[in-house]
């Protein structure tokens, strides 16, 4: 190895020492000074572990003082080399920089340069990097990006409306599916969306108290998004930290009682710039023109700052039509500023809705029908497609579903409001009702009496409710200690129901929380059942707990007591039998207690017990409730408005539930009455809505997409090698679930997204569901992600050297393969990666410069090599160093020529995708004002800049390896 004084080296095995000076040489040994680190090394000359350090005409170098050099030419004289070129902050030609004045603080970025430096990879870093590039542009370009990273079932219209929302810029919509359908999930598939895609970086969700936890854990368990909670302490926390203490996260989630307590921090909240908020259980937002709540009030001055909105209900019009336009009226005040034209429209709109439903009946157009589409399509768009709607073949039902989706669009509130109901959905269990009559104990007839006599002075309702709790009444006359539960006859039903089935998961509802709390204390002294209890008087914290001791199958509760809190919002299809301890007061109430169990996803039938006293409030509820409504086995849509026009007489057999004279009568004409309302609205279903909502035949084939996509190979494989590279221990645990835990010799000290207790993580979405503690691993779960970036983002895998053992080719011929990215620098919102993600062009070169990439696969390829230890590749790379030069010079002129072409075809993609978007939304500005001005201002902005941002568009090597053949 010819060492002269003066010749700058790169240490193989200490990089980071920088570029080192030869100091002194002798027969046997030679020694380098590292300026940059202050140090000396003395190696054997004849096996020194050092790289020489030649640049090549075309590379820019950093001299001892700062400037920079362009290389044009390079000369050597006895053994020294002199680099002559431009000098870039002066302009000065023909400048000289001898190498002994280099930097001694240079680094290599570039491959070739770490190539030549002698910092070479390990071949399966190198492997690694191409397949991270590889897979990182191919997910991108996935239609469903975004969308297949949940851990949920995949169930079509939730997918859909994810997916129609979520791409949207600033969505602003009333998600407002029946209760069960899944409205929390379609809000996480949309954060996580767009997220995942830019459109937002500021999320902001708001919720009622009592489900703030679940929201915590629903974000983090299915969506992998962590948001931080904002309480009082929380908020005097950050504080201390930040003028507004909401900018100190990017995601929040706070209770709508904590914004609007405090107008100082609601101000701060609206000065914060989200980019997204999220409101659950929006109908409580009361509204009227004269007097809207304080409550509605707190989410409008947020909505007029927050460009994106989803507001969640379950009941969008049960409430009235005035409640139902104040929530719209959130979202778009522009378009929804006039209470009296918006009832017009409605109507207006209902013609449209029955014309649909002849389309997707496949029946005959009325003449009238055809008319009303003439008015809102145009003849030359719908004169073809009516001509074929009739019959079942393929065309027709094409040309159906091309007319609906035209209709769609001019519907008056699709954009802006998802609706799906169960009847359109289908699938659920069945619902079905046990009545156990039970006998009146004396204690409480007693007590019934008394009240009756001392209740004179109550007012109709109040006596009505409190006769629906005999319970309550024995102890306002026995005093608070009263033992009621000796006697009650529910009691010991209840006590033989839960030990005959020792084995089933029961939710006990009752309305107070001090009757769950009484009997959750009789169940466990008399018989030990474990039961946990969940009611207003516990914390969020105590009340997950209570939940998560009920979910848990080995040692968990058996049963949940919960009061009427746990009727609304909280999730427990993993069980189907419900005992109904006592009843609410009002419909809605009923429902939304069967739907903690009737949800999509509950695999087993409903089974409802209702244990009532003969001669009470609750004999005469119960019958009104499944004879007058048919509420306990079938939703009951008309439940609200049959209770506040029958009002008066209920609480009037309520409150002496021994008169019952005419009772019969008003229960069955409450029947017939319920009867005639179904019809009406079966009649006035929004089909073109429940249509729009739930995607049809597209959002079946959506799911299945994603499904095909589950335990995707390719995913596996990568992930295990990612894992192994990393240095991150597995250990597999069964066929399907892996143990993943830091070891001490990782790449990085911390690997992002695996805790320092390590995780259970599965490919399978059935497992992950099936397990609670599991992650669900997918392209898009942030241990693949931040695998991605760690991979990307540094100079791992940039440089290798591989030997080829193939007889049939000369010993000693070269093959440079070099990785090309291709790719656009732009701001994340303008999502250019759905056109021209980072894109990676593979080369193979022979000796000649001839690309063999088309007909040497990579995988096959790669198979076929071999592993060569560092010091050696160096020295193959130093005897080869002028080969590769000129292979590099001729690898970026083919390169060129493919980058243009990808860019180009991006440019094309891009300009018709968006301009197709645009104006498709300018042409339905005029028949649908749904469409926002801000949206198309947006749109449009977005297309010019993603165009100018392509033309811009470069590339660059990533990647090189050297395979030099070999016969042995």
């Amino acid at each position: 190895m010819p060492f002269k004084s003066g010749q700058r080296w790169i240490s193989d095995t200490e990089s980071e020492l920088g570029l080192g000076t030869v100091v002194a040489v002798d027969n046997r040994m030679v020694t380098l000074l590292f300026s940059a680190a202050g140090e000396n090394r003395l190696y054997a000359r004849a096996d020194a572990p050092v790289t020489r350090v030649i640049f090549n005409p075309g590379d820019t170098v950093t001299s001892h003082e700062g400037w920079q050099l362009l290389i044009e030419s390079v000369e050597e004289e006895d053994g020294l080399l002199t680099y002559i070129g431009t000098r870039l902050d002066s302009g000065q030609a023909d400048t000289v920089l001898r190498e002994v004045m280099l930097d001694s603080k240079l680094t290599f970025s570039k491959p070739q340069d770490r190539l030549f430096a002698g910092q070479i990879d390990r071949m399966d870093r190198f492997v690694l990097r191409y397949r991270a590039r590889k897979f990182h542009s191919e997910q991108f370009r996935q239609a469903w990006n975004g969308l297949r990273g949940i851990r949920a079932n995949l169930i079509p219209h939730q997918l859909h409306i994810a997916s129609e929302v979520g791409q949207r810029y600033a969505p602003r919509v009333l998600l407002a599916d029946e209760v069960g359908l899944g409205k929390t999930i379609e809000a996480g598939m949309i954060i996580h969306q767009q997220l995942l895609t830019g459109r937002a970086d500021r999320v902001l969700i708001v919720v009622p108290e009592s489900l703030l936890h679940q929201w915590l854990v629903e974000m983090l368990r299915r969506f992998n998004l962590l948001f931080s909670l904002f309480d009082e302490e929380r908020y005097a926390e950050a504080m201390q930290d930040s003028e507004n203490p909401f900018e100190t996260e990017q995601l929040v989630l706070c209770s709508l009682d904590f914004v609007r307590r405090n107008h100082e921090r609601l101000e701060k909240l609206a000065d914060a710039e989200w980019d997204l908020m999220v409101v659950d259980e929006a109908h409580h937002l009361a509204w009227s023109e004269e007097a809207p709540s304080r409550e509605y009030q707190v989410i409008e001055q947020l909505a007029r700052s927050i460009p994106g909105i989803l507001l969640l209900t379950a009941t969008p019009e049960q409430l009235g039509l005035q409640s139902h336009f104040a929530r719209l009226r959130l979202l778009d005040p522009d378009r929804f500023h006039d209470y009296a034209e918006f009832v017009a429209e409605q109507q207006r709109y209902r013609p449209v809705a029955d014309a649909v439903t002849l389309l997707l009946n496949g029946k005959d157009l009325t003449d009238e029908a055809k008319n009303l589409l003439g008015e809102m399509l145009s003849e030359q768009d719908i004169e073809p497609l009516l001509a074929v709607t009739n019959g079942d073949d393929t065309r027709a039902r094409s040309a159906r579903r091309e007319l609906t989706a035209m209709l769609m669009d001019r519907h008056g509130t699709s954009r802006v409001l998802f609706r799906n109901t169960r009847q359109g959905v289908k699938g659920f269990p069945r619902r079905l009702l046990h009545q156990i009559k039970l006998p009146l104990p004396a204690q409480y007839q007693t007590a019934i009496k008394v009240a009756g006599i001392m209740g004179g002075k109550q007012a109709p309702d109040e006596r009505a409710r409190n006769m629906l709790y005999p319970e309550h009444i024995y102890q306002q006359f026995e005093g608070q200690s009263a033992t009621w539960w000796n006697f009650d006859p529910r009691v010991e039903w209840l006590l033989e129901f839960l030990l005959q089935n020792r084995q089933e998961k029961v939710l006990v509802i009752c309305a107070h929380a001090d009757t769950a709390l009484q009997l959750e204390q009789v169940l466990r002294e008399r018989e030990g059942i474990r039961a946990a209890v969940f009611h207003e008087g516990l914390s969020l914290l105590e009340r997950d707990r209570a939940a998560a001791y009920f979910a848990s199958e080995d040692d968990g509760a058996q049963i949940l007591l919960c009061s009427e809190i746990g009727s609304e919002g909280r999730n427990f299809q993993f069980a189907h039998q419900m005992v109904m301890f006592d009843l609410p007061f009002n419909p809605d109430l009923l429902e939304q207690r069967i739907g903690r169990l009737d949800r999509i996803g509950q695999t087993h039938d409903i089974e409802i017990f209702v244990p009532y006293l003969e001669q009470t409030a609750q004999a005469i509820l119960i019958r009104w409730y499944h004879e007058g409504l048919d509420a306990f086995e079938h939703t009951c849509p008309t439940g609200r408005v049959q209770y506040d026009q029958a009002y008066a007489t209920l609480i009037g057999y309520l409150g002496e539930p021994a008169q019952q004279e005419g009772l019969n009568e008003f229960i069955l004409e409450c029947r017939k009455q319920h009867d005639r309302l179904k019809l009406q609205l079966e009649q006035g279903r929004d089909r073109l809505l429940e249509q729009h909502s739930n995607g049809g035949e597209q959002a079946q084939a959506l799911a299945q997409a994603i499904a095909a996509q589950d335990s995707d190979p390719q995913l596996v494989n990568f992930a295990l090698n990612l894992f192994d590279i990393v240095g991150i221990n597995q250990e597999d645990r069964s066929d399907s679930l892996i143990v993943l835990t830091p070891s001490d010799h990782m790449l990085v000290p911390e690997f992002p997204g695996l805790p320092e207790e390590g995780c259970t993580i599965t490919f399978n979405r059935e497992q992950a569901l099936a397990r609670e503690e599991t992650q669900f691993i997918s392209w898009e779960h942030p241990i693949i992600r931040n695998g991605l970036d760690l991979v990307l983002s540094g100079d791992s895998g940039t440089s290798a050297v591989s030997l080829l053992k193939n007889k049939a080719l000369p010993a000693g011929t070269l093959l440079v393969e070099l990785i090309y990215v291709v790719e656009a620098s732009a701001p994340r919102k303008l999502q250019l990666n759905r056109f021209l993600p980072a894109t990676p062009i593979r080369l193979l070169l022979d000796q000649n410069g001839n690309d063999l990439a088309s007909q040497v696969e990579f995988e096959h390829f790669n198979r076929q090599l071999n592993a060569i230890k560092r010091h050696t590749a160096g020295k193959l790379v130093s005897a080869v160093h002028q080969e590769i030069h000129k292979l590099l010079q001729k690898g970026e002129a083919l390169a060129a020529e493919q980058a243009r072409t990808l860019i180009h075809s991006a440019r094309q993609q891009a300009d018709e995708s968006l301009s197709a978007e645009l104006n498709r939304l300018e042409a339905l500005k005029a028949v649908n004002p749904a469409i926002r001005e801000d949206e198309l201002e947006t749109l449009a902005y977005n297309r010019e800049h993603a165009l100018t941002q392509l033309n811009q568009a470069n590339w660059r090597l990533d990647a090189i390896r050297l395979i030099v053949v070999t016969d042995q």
